[in-house]
């Protein structure tokens, strides 16, 4: 595995010919089980086919289990500078229910250690919306996680994956989520505890204080190309190694023991290549840049549409014109962006948009 990851590395970045790289992100699945020998080598990989400077941020997904806590030093060792440490909740009951493998002592204790190596750089992961939450017990556990936490959260709420225990039980009836106001007053409230503290709210799930905002995230939600390595893994990078000059949506094959035969073929496991034309790509960047609490700035729309500005793409429809004048959007000489009551409405926001983007794109021919 640690081989194959080297040399998918090293061959996609041939591949995007980038210069220097920014970030580096270890998540998806459980990157904590590797050994810190594994993340060291990618590092250096990486560092030998491109610039990656000493203050790149260096993210690492950590279980909370007392197996990833112990290996917390010698991630840090290994160039690790940030941890994602997923908490999910601070009830042992709902950490049986969701299935995980760690307690809530062993939550806070791992969130310590990773303050006590990279302080002001730990981020935790909770989850609201749980089965038999209330908003009550929910501000409690918030207040407990906020008194212990470093300087970022990310909050997400439970959704029913379908094939899970969880979908299973809610299925049979012997469990159920809290309704649709429930969980809307939950993330209201977390909001005002998260500002209470300090955070400043600035994507639609994440929260920082001291500016300690993921710079990896923002870099997708910014629409920069990026390359994803390892099994199942997505990626947005121009080719050029291969001559090609449009930007390419890419995923990796998901069947790890597939993934490892293909990179020993042929020195990836690319599963699928789509090419994302001027449409689909200025799709993405509405998607993801609207879940910032900025939106998107004048600037920089235009360096991915130069013909066509913000104003002349939404501001003549008369949808949009609705959404604007309720309120929930908002088009000025700053950017597009949600107002704080339309970001908690942004799936029902985003269709219109996307509809009137398309619009004026075909129109233009």
């Amino acid at each position: 595995m640690t081989e194959c990851l080297q040399q998918e590395t090293e061959t996609l970045l041939q591949l995007s010919q980038v210069s220097s790289i920014t970030s580096v992100f270890f998540g998806g699945g459980t990157p904590s089980l590797a050994h810190p020998s594994t993340i060291a080598v990618i590092l250096e990989t990486v560092s030998k086919r491109a610039s990656l400077s000493d203050k790149a941020e260096v993210t690492l997904e950590v279980n909370p289990t007392p197996e990833g806590m112990s290996k917390l030093e010698d991630y840090y060792h290994a160039g690790v500078n940030r941890f994602s440490i997923g908490v999910q909740s601070l009830r042992d009951d709902d950490l049986i229910f969701l299935g995980r493998d760690h307690s809530s002592l062993q939550a806070l204790q791992t969130i310590e250690e990773a303050r006590r190596l990279c302080p002001g750089r730990v981020s935790v992961d909770v989850m609201f919306g749980r089965p038999k939450q209330s908003v009550e017990s929910w501000k409690r556990e918030l207040s407990e996680l906020l008194n212990m936490c470093d300087d970022h959260v990310s909050l997400y709420q439970l959704t029913l994956e379908r094939g899970t225990q969880l979908f299973k039980q809610v299925q049979q009836g012997k469990a159920s989520a809290p309704l649709e106001d429930v969980t809307a007053e939950m993330y209201e409230c977390a909001k005002s505890q998260l500002r209470q503290h300090g955070f400043l709210q600035y994507e639609v799930s994440n929260f920082a204080r001291h500016n300690a905002v993921s710079h990896h995230n923002m870099s997708y939600w910014k629409g920069r190309q990026y390359v994803g390595v390892g099994p199942g893994a997505h990626g947005r990078f121009v080719p050029r190694g291969e001559g090609g000059v449009i930007r390419e949506a890419r995923t990796q094959t998901l069947e790890p023991d597939v993934w490892i035969r293909e990179v020993k073929q042929r020195g990836h496991g690319t599963r699928r290549r789509i090419q994302l034309h001027h449409l689909e790509q200025l799709e993405e960047v509405l998607v993801m840049g609207m879940r910032m609490t900025k939106g998107i700035n004048h600037k920089h729309w235009e360096l991915f549409s130069p013909q066509l500005k913000l104003h002349e793409a939404f501001g003549t429809s008369i949808n949009v014109r609705e959404l604007l004048q309720s309120g929930q959007l908002i088009l000025d000489d700053r950017s597009l962006r949600c107002s704080w009551d339309g970001l908690a409405l942004l799936d029902s926001i985003l269709p219109t948009l996307l509809v009137e983007l398309q619009t004026q794109i075909l129109q233009r021919g």
